[in-house]
């Protein structure tokens, strides 16, 4: 751990907008002719992404926002997709410094669901109105490719008009394929960051950028629909790495996109580095929203538990998925991969009438569809 903690040392560069509130007429020229751009073409440099974060205020949310969901509803109208989210183990052999479930943390509360379990849950999910289920855990070796097949399998049998999705971290490529063969339709694998250097100083050493981007291209030559996400706010974060995340989602073009604020764990090494903000997150979403119109882009867990109206701030600014909680309520606390997590019932799939009100009290409707990416 020495090495671990010695890593935490300094304090990371925060990403804040201009401190001066009103900005000089060409800042504004220039913002507003960067977000015209990449409205019309979907594409700036690395150095025009990190000026967009710079430079960042009130005004240009509002604006990017604007045309965020201009585009969404020319693609995909009002309607939010759901994803049953069944959180199926808390164990994890990894070590990244910023997560709850770090296989070093002695006080985490570990539990792994029994399939049949899983298989109820998403029998659950179905008659609630899902057709998404996700299935994501820590890195877990109790769930090998063939226990994952079957189940895989056993749902797609007993529900063929439901989309699964995986988000069950790096394995290898024949492990890929054989989920993939029995019937697995998405696959979520945050990279974290595009930036090698900044992502040493998140994950131990033992853990590889480049593998993380290998299994990314997998997974898209395999055939899954391929999500992606970073990060907002991690430490040692600086505009030049959002930058990076925003260019590299440019040219890869994931699927799916999964963003949300770093919120420290108290049992981890970064616990007590800043958060990262509802502010940026959201205003980040805008922006991914333009660079890649048609992808599937959640307002997270995390964003609700930052702000009581997180997830619909999200969905203004240009989301289109949100992921409620499917679990065994038994064991929702237990995957705490950071604190505070809401677990207060309105992020329960259970409440699905209750998720409903809110995204229509903001011109939204929830639908029940598999909600696949429209190319």
């Amino acid at each position: 751990m020495n090495e671990t903690l010695e890593r935490t040392n300094h304090t990371p560069s925060p990403v804040q907008p201009i401190t001066d509130p009103v900005q000089s007429a060409s800042v504004k020229a220039r913002m507003q002719e960067l977000i015209g751009r990449l409205a019309d073409q979907h594409s700036l440099t690395e150095e025009e992404y990190a000026y967009l974060i710079d430079h960042r205020d009130a005004e240009s949310a509002s604006s990017l926002a604007k045309q965020a969901d201009r585009v969404r509803r020319s693609i995909y109208g009002n309607k939010v997709f759901t994803r049953g989210l069944i959180e199926i183990s808390s164990i994890c052999r990894n070590d990244c410094l910023y997560c709850g479930i770090r296989c070093s943390n002695k006080n985490a509360e570990r539990y792994r669901l029994d399939p049949e379990v899983i298989l109820a849950c998403a029998k659950e999910g179905h008659e609630l109105g899902f057709r998404t289920i996700v299935l994501q855990g820590g890195e877990d070796p109790f769930y090998t490719d063939e226990m994952l097949s079957g189940l895989i399998r056993s749902i797609k049998e007993a529900f063929p008009d439901t989309a699964v999705t995986l988000s069950l971290g790096e394995r290898g490529r024949e492990s890929f394929q054989r989920l993939f063969d029995a019937g697995a339709d998405r696959y979520l694998l945050r990279h974290e960051t595009a930036d090698p250097v900044h992502y040493a100083k998140l994950h131990p050493k033992e853990m590889s950028w480049q593998h993380r981007m290998d299994c990314l291209q997998d997974l898209r030559e395999i055939g899954y629909q391929v999500g992606a996400g970073f990060m907002v706010g991690s430490p040692y974060q600086t505009s030049r790495e959002l930058a990076r995340d925003l260019k590299w989602t440019e040219t890869f073009r994931p699927d799916m996109v999964g963003i949300g604020p770093f919120i420290p764990h108290h049992d981890t090494p970064f616990a007590h580095e800043p958060a990262g903000t509802l502010e940026l997150t959201v205003y980040l979403l805008s922006i991914l929203r333009l660079i890649w119109p048609p992808v599937l882009l959640p307002a997270t867990t995390a964003l609700g538990t930052i702000h009581p109206r997180g997830r619909e701030m999200g969905i203004q600014a240009g989301a289109n998925v949100i992921m409620p909680n499917l679990s065994p309520v038994g064991v929702r606390k237990k995957y705490e991969l950071y604190d505070g997590k809401i677990c207060t019932g309105e992020e329960s799939a259970q409440c699905r009438g209750c998720l409903q009100q809110r995204m229509e009290s903001i011109g939204y409707e929830i639908v029940t569809e598999r909600g696949d990416i429209i190319k």
